[in-house]
């Protein structure tokens, strides 16, 4: 069984981040979304809450694309996690010429780290390389519309977490 690993924070799980997923479970025959416990960004969702928007996203997406997506929280080393899981692939989604810097050294770290994991990198669709969860959350907070960039359950899930709703 090939298995993906697709890291991220996913505060909030954006359309980009759905397009990856759903192009990554073309690849493997089961894509564990690896959920990061990053503190030092302190996320504006919970873990427990992006665990739930990504479960309740990924139902959907494990029935149209037949593969298993499961979403599994994570606070140490990626390469960590990707043992943790069985994983033998890294999927990573990049967006600009500035994810590919970021993300060539983190390859190069993996590698050291492990051999046997490689990294595949998905490029975003056209309509979503400029979607950036940070921005989603800025664009909400200052009262933008965040429809273009998530579903509508993350939408309303997150102007309630701002007070919007």
């Amino acid at each position: 069984m090939r298995i993906g690993l697709y890291p991220g924070t996913f505060d909030p799980i954006t359309l980009g981040h759905i397009d990856i997923i759903r192009r990554g479970a073309a690849l493997v025959d089961r894509l564990v979304i690896g959920v990061a416990i990053n503190r030092d960004k302190g996320p504006l969702f919970d873990l427990e809450e992006r665990v739930e928007m990504i479960e309740s996203v990924c139902a959907k997406l494990s029935e149209e694309t037949g593969t298993e997506i499961v979403a599994h929280p994570f606070e140490n080393l990626l390469i960590h996690c990707a043992h943790d899981v069985g994983a033998q692939i890294i999927v990573r989604g990049l967006r600009a010429v500035a994810d590919f810097e970021y993300e060539y050294q983190m390859v190069g770290m993996n590698r050291v780290l492990d051999r046997n994991v490689e990294t595949v990198f998905l490029m975003a669709e056209a309509k979503h390389q400029a979607i950036a969860s940070k921005l989603v959350k800025e664009i909400a907070r200052l009262d933008g519309d965040v429809s273009s960039f998530v579903t509508p359950e993350v939408r309303e899930r997150l102007l309630a977490k701002l007070g919007k709703a």
